[in-house]
């Protein structure tokens, strides 16, 4: 197993509100924590905004709650989102996130453009 590298930095400091925002397939977001910082993992703040279906064969993706409500669409099943709810997304599990939410996602390994597929 290849080991994570991280930055040559002791530690890095990131504010949300200075991070560029970005339209991704689930919203609009700002990484917090991308893979050129840390091989390991990405941080990713998200404001749900008409997300797409989708899925990942390698990446294994943490939605947790911060404010709002809405739902998550789990192949077919249905989650209530709200403040403290932490989902834990599988690789090849189709999701898709609806309502007025903001989430903090973690990815592992770190979000690819190339591993996001859609039916």
């Amino acid at each position: 197993m290849k080991e994570a590298k991280v930055s040559k930095q002791a530690y890095l400091v990131r504010k949300v509100d200075e991070i560029p925002r970005e339209r991704s397939t689930c919203g609009f977001r700002k990484r917090l924590i991308a893979k050129e910082h840390f091989e390991g993992a990405n941080f990713t703040f998200l404001n749900v905004y008409e997300a797409e279906r989708h899925y990942h064969k390698k990446t294994t993706e943490f939605y947790y709650v911060l404010k709002g409500k809405g739902t998550l669409e789990l192949n077919g099943d249905t989650v209530d989102l709200e403040p403290g709810v932490l989902v834990m997304i599988n690789p090849g599990t189709r999701h898709r996130a609806e309502g007025q939410v903001e989430t903090l996602i973690v990815g592992i390994p770190p979000f690819d453009p190339e591993d996001t597929f859609f039916d």
